[in-house]
């Protein structure tokens, strides 16, 4: 584990290489899993606040589902989720293209311009995961086999996760977190 600030770093996100690639994967990871996008407390009223705006580039089964849920729920361990179309089903938000690839609405309204916030960090950020204790963020990277040919793509591309990740890293801890996180790959890679 790698230290900076109030973070501890996994040296998975050295070693690991990752590059998104939506056309083999179709955007699984918005649509696989047993629970929606994990939210921190204050996007919740983000969450409410945009909805309004957001709602036009939804799908049918993701307003119903936002009607009857809300935005998002607390999940069977205590955490706040973006709400699901149905029980193992996609993300509320979830919408697809002309390639059957899974978009998020909430990032379309975004690139639009109509809100000015791109999703929850935590789809920004992965496949890393933060696991927040009271004195320090646990930075991880999260392996998922849905992943594979983002992997793959990643060691073509020898790319680290993350490099990859560089804006939604630099969103949650800011630049100066992320030249010192580029300082220690530095070193770490010096020192191989």
């Amino acid at each position: 584990m790698i230290a900076i600030n109030h973070t501890l770093i996994s040296e998975d996100l050295f070693e690991k290489k990752f590059v998104c690639d939506l056309n083999a994967c179709k955007g699984e990871c918005c649509v696989a899993g047993d629970s929606g996008a994990p939210l921190d407390k204050k996007e919740l009223k983000i969450l409410d606040k945009i909805y309004p705006t957001v709602k036009p580039y939804m799908n049918n089964k993701g307003i119903s589902a936002v009607e009857k849920n809300g935005p998002y729920i607390l999940d069977e361990d205590g955490d706040y989720t973006t709400t699901l179309v149905g029980e193992g089903e996609e993300c509320a938000f979830v919408v697809f293209d002309e390639n059957n690839i899974a978009k998020c609405a909430i990032e379309q309204a975004y690139l639009d311009g109509k809100i000015d916030w791109k999703k929850p960090v935590s789809c920004h950020l992965y496949p890393i995961r933060i696991t927040e204790y009271k004195e320090y963020d646990a930075v991880n990277y999260h392996h998922w086999h849905i992943c594979k040919s983002a992997c793959e793509c990643g060691k073509q591309l020898n790319v680290p996760v993350f490099k990859f990740l560089k804006e939604p890293l630099i969103r949650k801890y800011g630049e100066d977190w992320f030249k010192e996180l580029e300082l220690v790959y530095s070193a770490y890679n010096n020192n191989k």
